[in-house]
């Protein structure tokens, strides 16, 4: 499991910039396989072959600066508990900053590695007028400039360096489970309906359940783990920004499971907050199990079902190949049903294919339907097999991979689909040259 690192600091001090460059060369290759724009405060990097998740912070606050004074301490305080390492990132042009020395006094209680960036400095002048930033009481400090990069490189030794070792988890064969979704939308309950106890106790108040808890579970015949999330800490502090909350509370358990139960209110449909999420456990290649609740609370139509259905599959194109159900907490109606899917999910996700078959299979398919010819160039593809990842990965062999075009690789996609179920599974496809 891997390490995550808060970009915190006010606005305007160069967070995106610096975490655009961190995360670029990641990104260029994720969004290119997929050919979907995503949530751009998230990202992986590494360094040094440490591979860590980042959070920029800063990009969740809309509005005037006095929102913002309130808002930045919510969001220090939730880096502080979800994170394992702070970057405060301060900008030299304005020096230390009224709000600056406020975070100062939040991370200086932390017994986190914090990171203190002196963003923009690109001259001697500049290096000189940094040491005021001493006076946070924050220790040493990085001189960087992110538009440039220079700084960069010493930031994240010393990052790499204070990250805490990756506890190995002792690899249990026990699938884990994430319970995943927006604030309220049943997911403690979904919870006590399946273990049939109130282990979660579903309250309002201050601090319910802090940290994702694993349960083992076994009933109706299945084993696993379930990683809880459904603990809001505060919630009095976090009303006007759960999105960014819970994506950020996501985070840790998206990264840490085999399969995300995405649970959504059906009263409030499939909306941005929880396409976030779904994006989030699709680019971490989890599988994932869509679970419209509250059923029981829409009014119905004849087709009410299927045209939500549709609606939602429309919203998460072109990986529509994802189980939805209707369940409804209360009545615990379809309740087991969707712990059997997400056992089946958890299946395809380990599914291994052996190369002969796969080829048997996918070559005469090729040989109907080749890639277009590109410039001029005729792609021939003439041997695939699925790589030895834990989740489905394939490479096909071919003299031209730079000419193969996305149309072509969801073709090829679809129709491994369609030969082998892979239902609630993120696949990715690669070119290699022969």
């Amino acid at each position: 499991m891997g390490n995550i690192v808060a970009i915190v600091g006010r606005p305007n001090v160069g967070k995106s910039t610096f975490f655009n460059r961190l995360i670029q060369r990641r990104e260029a290759i994720v969004d290119a396989v997929s050919g979907v724009t995503r949530d751009r405060h998230y990202g992986k990097s590494d360094w040094n072959g440490k591979k860590f998740s980042l959070i920029d912070t800063g990009g969740y606050v809309k509005g005037s600066d006095d929102i913002f004074e309130e808002e930045i301490d919510k969001q220090v305080e939730l880096a502080i508990d979800e994170a394992d390492a702070i970057i405060f990132m301060v900008d030299v042009e304005s020096g230390v900053t009224p709000m600056d020395e406020e975070v100062a006094v939040l991370l200086r209680k932390v017994d986190k590695p914090v990171l203190l960036a002196v963003n923009k400095v690109d001259n001697n002048k500049r290096l000189e007028n940094a040491v005021e930033f001493y006076s946070l009481g924050l220790g040493d400090y990085f001189p960087i400039a992110s538009t440039n990069g220079s700084g960069t490189g010493d930031l994240l030794d010393a990052l790499i360096e204070a990250l805490p070792e990756n506890q190995e988890e002792e690899e249990s064969e026990l699938p884990r489970f994430a319970v995943v979704g927006r604030p309220n939308a049943g997911k403690s309950s979904f919870i006590n309906a399946l273990i049939g106890e109130e282990r979660y106790i579903v309250t309002d108040i201050a601090g319910t359940t802090r940290d994702s808890m694993d349960t083992r579970y076994n009933r109706f015949g299945f084993e696993f783990n379930l990683v809880d999330t459904a603990g809001i800490r505060r919630k009095s502090k976090v009303k006007e920004n759960l999105e960014f909350y819970s994506v950020m509370r996501s985070v840790r358990a998206i990264e840490n499971c085999d399969v995300c139960l995405v649970v959504l209110d059906a009263t409030r449909g499939f909306d941005g907050q929880v396409q976030n999420i779904f994006w989030l456990a699709h680019r971490n290649n989890k599988g994932i199990v869509i679970l419209v609740n509250k059923w029981d609370l829409v009014e119905k139509e004849t087709n009410t079902m299927k045209e939500y259905e549709a609606q939602i599959r429309r919203e998460i194109e072109p990986f529509t190949d994802v189980p939805i159900l209707f369940i409804s907490v209360l009545t615990k109606q379809r309740v087991f049903k969707a712990i059997e899917t997400a056992v089946k999910v958890f299946e395809n996700r380990s599914r291994k294919i052996k190369t002969r078959e796969f080829n048997d299979i996918m070559l005469p398919i090729i040989e109907g339907n080749p890639p277009p010819a590109y410039k001029g160039k005729y792609v021939k593809i003439k041997f695939c097999t699925q790589l030895p990842t834990p989740y489905p990965q394939f490479a096909f062999f071919c003299n031209l991979p730079q000419y193969v075009r996305e149309p072509y690789r969801r073709f090829l996609e679809n129709k491994l689909r369609s030969k082998f179920d892979f239902t609630g599974v993120p696949i990715s496809i690669f070119f290699r040259k022969k």
